[in-house]
């Protein structure tokens, strides 16, 4: 029986899969430690007093400090090797999670959030190519699409969390708070963030380097070269063959962000806000961008390729805004939660194989790492702007709805900004 003839999962080795999940494990309690923060932002602003901007910008400087995390994360993995970077940036995030739990003012969360963000963007920037470079060329799609919906399963992780820990201390005085509308029970949550670190000694022992690397070492020594020598690698990106690829690139991911954090960053308040639990519909939505981001990273392997099945899902998110915001059935919310999830969700099945195609080996760590985080950096911006468009009137709903149809319309235009890349060979030479 030849390759393509076996299912698709026996084409995988053993060491494919266990590069590929420690970056999906790194990534889903990534998503995990982030995501805690949306179902307790009430608390949040009833401990410290603070407005829903105030609120939002809790999201926005985490996203804001992922850029430093991607870049030097990035450049790490460009000259070290995958592993070593992955691992510290897993420690990092894990740390500053659960020390934001012992915070005693909304500048000292802000800043343990912040610092937070640098190993957020650390993960994706080292796992990524981690992971992608183990795999065959004919499965990335779809590997893409398996990795990136780790964060979705963080996402679950984390309302499950908020649904049966947090209850057992929200009636618990904060030790930590003069306020006494404060309670224990959103520390709790952050607190549970210090997990993640568990998985570095796996990685450590279990996990091999990228032999797409490991190749180009061996490259560059037959040169009398080494990797420590590229000591300016992201100027790199700044050179005229690839200075549009980090361009659109960034633009791309940008568009993704203020997309996503659109559909998800006050998604739990506005459920919460129509006096719902919103464990089974965050559930719900997940649950749909999970099988979603699956199957159109698999259907961009065939006639839609990268950019097809990128704006195809798009702009089925755009039309399933109706469903996901403004019916008064609880069952056609949940349905479109599941739909919203599939589609405006389903969009960041293609990320993580898209810009890894799109850099050559030599910087395949800085320039998806630096892509995706200013693309972060940029998106940042969207849960502060939700949190404005609601104190100046708008309701939670109507403030995501203006932006999800406008997000997802920026990411239909731009993927077409650049070509296809469906079946690109990763090449430890293709940077020489």
């Amino acid at each position: 029986m030849t390759e393509p003839d076996r299912p698709w999962y026996r084409q995988v080795d053993g060491q494919q899969w266990r590069a590929f999940f420690a970056t999906f494990l790194g990534w889903l309690l990534d998503g995990f430690d982030f995501t805690i923060t949306t179902f307790i932002l009430i608390d949040i602003q009833n401990s410290f007093t603070v407005d829903s901007a105030l609120a939002g910008a809790l999201g926005t400087v985490t996203l804001l400090f992922r850029l430093v995390g991607g870049l030097g994360a990035g450049m790490m993995a460009d000259r070290w090797g995958r592993k070593l970077p992955l691992m510290l940036s897993i420690l990092w995030f894990s740390l500053f999670a659960f020390l934001s739990g012992f915070s005693t003012s909304y500048a000292m969360l802000f800043a343990f959030r912040a610092l937070f963000g640098i190993g957020m963007g650390g993960e994706w920037a080292a796992g990524m190519p981690l992971a992608l470079e183990h795999w065959p060329t004919r499965l990335r799609g779809l590997a893409s699409g398996l990795l990136q919906g780790g964060w979705y399963w963080g996402y679950i992780l984390s309302a499950l969390t908020f649904s049966y820990v947090y209850p057992m201390f929200s009636s618990v005085p904060d030790p930590f708070s003069d306020s006494p509308n404060s309670t224990l029970g959103w520390r709790v949550m952050f607190w549970t963030g210090v997990l993640p670190a568990l998985l570095v000694l796996w990685i450590r022992t279990g996990v091999h380097e990228s032999p797409v690397w490991l190749e180009r070492q061996r490259h560059l020594k037959e040169m009398g070269r080494n990797a420590l020598e590229d000591r300016v690698s992201v100027v790199r990106l700044l050179q005229p063959d690839l200075i549009w690829v980090t361009i659109q690139s960034s633009l791309l991911i940008s568009a993704f962000m203020f997309s996503y954090y659109s559909i998800s960053f006050w998604y739990p308040t506005f459920l919460r806000g129509l006096e719902l639990d919103p464990l089974r519909y965050v559930v719900a939505f997940n649950t749909g961008a999970i099988i979603g981001i699956a199957l159109w990273g698999r259907a961009s392997e065939g006639v839609l390729g990268r950019r097809g099945a990128v704006t195809l899902a798009a702009l089925c998110g755009v039309v399933s805004v109706p469903l996901f915001l403004t019916t008064s059935s609880t069952v056609l919310l949940l349905v479109g939660a599941a739909l919203m999830g599939a589609t405006g969700g389903g969009i960041w099945g293609m990320a993580p194989a898209y810009l890894t195609e799109r850099f050559p080996t030599a910087v395949r760590g800085v320039g998806p790492g630096l892509s995706y985080h200013v693309g972060a950096a940029v998106g940042s911006a969207t849960p502060f702007v939700l949190g404005q468009l609601q104190d100046g009137g708008m309701t939670t709903g109507s403030a995501m709805m203006s932006c999800i149809a406008v997000s997802g319309l920026l990411v239909a235009l731009v993927i077409w900004l650049g070509p296809e890349t469906r079946g690109v060979h990763f090449d430890s030479r293709d940077s020489e």
